[in-house]
């Protein structure tokens, strides 16, 4: 009886201790989920019960302190002004402003190009993201003039850089916020619906909430330490077992995680994770996770990257870090100029933008063209053919087959509103969409078409009628 009251006392005392990991970190579920094995004996929540080394004044020297960063970021922005602009999308707990750097040729506009993000320092003892996030914007701006892959960054997508999305947690050296939260666990959680309280959400995760809905990003990466391999969903499963959980895009995902993990010096050669990639649940289950959230909720394919085996390096080794892993994080970036389809969607009555849903035949997800442009970007493996529907209520539906490769895919549509000719519509707009060498004729449709074709069919007129009397005025 008093062996058992043992036994009793030390199990509870396991599922009471404070919860660490070394990769992929703490964890926000219930008790009762923290002691299952997998089959092969594993605890579901690898290493959680690993004690963490003390971060000492030596291994945070060399680091940028808060302030630090923020003035390397305004620099930044002075410095590089022609291609960039700095915005705050909020503040942490300890009112410390959530700094963002947006790099484009036409930064803060508007335009038909897809949106990728960076976040760094999620969790506040995981700091080489945000070193390594402030040289890439630099790096850009040194470069976009004279490196090609750096230009074609700079000319065709929105990048948006947030090099810390947990600056308390870093100024206290743990891996939780101000109020001790790990972040990586306080989004809306499919598989977890008790992570839905929003009054417990905590002000960095509803800074990125908001700003995800309000951006309308293509893509993204978050950047962690502790482990080297490119991650993707799903990050949890059903039944909490460690299983592999297939998200409907598992073959972009994965296609994404090796673009990452192959332009890396070393991360595609690992031991542990074949590739240098791996499923999150496969891997071992987390619940609250933002990668998850952005696929879900604001149709942003998502990655969360480990890029340090150690989660705190000595400042020295910062430099072979950022060497490492720049062509892995230019190339996932460029990957969105290669990886899938982009076009507008557009109506036949007067070329306006149609906020239309595009769906893929075989894949359960759907993405949405944006209410201004009328423009969506929709990322899919290459070297594949894919059958596209476009759709939007009181519309005709088109679709059509598009075969991927590794180059830009335009795919233009003209939806026609339900009871129009839609034999004679189509013998006109077949003739006018296309793609030729990446430009549409899309533009002389456009122009050609509505209000502005009334105009100029009235200047037009003008013009013959002053020809006229320009001529009876010779002729007397």
């Amino acid at each position: 009886m008093e062996l058992c009251s043992l036994r009793f006392a030390f199990v509870l005392a396991l599922l009471l201790y404070p919860c660490f990991a070394a990769a992929r970190g703490g964890d926000r579920r219930p008790i009762s989920l923290l002691g299952q094995m997998d089959d092969e004996g594993w605890m579901l929540s690898r290493h959680l019960l690993e004690d963490q080394p003390l971060i000492t004044d030596e291994m945070v020297s060399g680091y940028m302190s808060n302030s630090e960063l923020e003035m390397a970021i305004k620099e930044f922005g002075r410095r590089c002004s022609n291609i960039s602009r700095v915005y705050s999308i909020g503040k942490s707990v300890n009112s410390v402003p959530l700094w963002v750097m947006e790099i484009s040729d036409k930064p803060g506009k508007d335009e038909a190009a897809p949106s990728f993000k960076f976040i760094g320092n999620v969790h506040g003892d995981e700091p080489v993201g945000r070193e390594l996030l402030i040289r890439l914007a630099n790096w850009l701006c040194d470069n976009y003039m004279k490196d090609s892959l750096a230009m074609m960054i700079v000319k065709h997508v929105h990048l948006h850089i947030l090099p810390t999305m947990n600056p308390d947690g870093f100024a206290l050296r743990r891996r939780g916020n101000a109020n001790n939260v790990d972040l990586n666990r306080d989004f809306p959680d499919q598989f977890y619906p008790l992570n839905d309280r929003l009054e417990s959400r905590q002000p960095e995760t509803r800074a990125i909430m908001n700003w995800v809905k309000e951006r309308r990003f293509t893509a993204s990466a978050s950047l962690h330490g502790g482990a080297l391999v490119a991650n993707y969903p799903w990050d949890g499963s059903q039944d909490t077992r460690k299983e592999y959980v297939a998200c409907p895009d598992d073959k972009t995902f994965r296609y994404m995680a090796n673009v990452y993990s192959h332009s890396h010096y070393n991360m595609s050669l690992s031991k542990e994770f074949e590739g240098g990639i791996t499923n999150g649940a496969f891997w071992y289950p987390i619940y609250g996770g933002m990668q998850d959230w952005n696929y879900i909720h604001g149709g942003c394919f998502e990655l969360t990257l480990e890029i340090s085996d150690v989660k705190w390096p000595k400042s020295i080794e910062l430099p072979i870090l950022w060497e490492y892993n720049r062509l892995s994080m230019l190339n996932l970036v460029a990957s969105l100029l290669k990886a899938g389809i982009h076009g507008r969607i557009l109506s036949s009555q007067g070329g306006h933008p149609l906020p239309a849903a595009v769906k893929v035949e075989g894949i359960d997800y759907t993405v949405f063209a944006t209410r201004t442009l009328g423009d969506y970007h929709r990322l899919l493996a290459p070297r594949e053919s894919y059958e596209v529907v476009a759709s939007m209520p009181g519309f005709q539906s088109k679709r059509t087959r598009v075969v991927v490769e590794d180059e830009v895919t335009s795919l233009d549509f003209i939806l026609i509103p339900e009871g129009e000719d839609s034999v004679k519509q189509d013998e006109i707009l077949n003739n006018y969409i296309c793609s030729c060498g990446g430009k549409d004729k899309l533009e002389l449709v456009e122009f050609l078409r509505g209000t502005h074709f009334e105009i100029y069919l009235f200047i037009f007129i003008v013009v013959v009628f002053l020809f006229y009397l320009l001529k009876r005025k010779k002729m007397f």
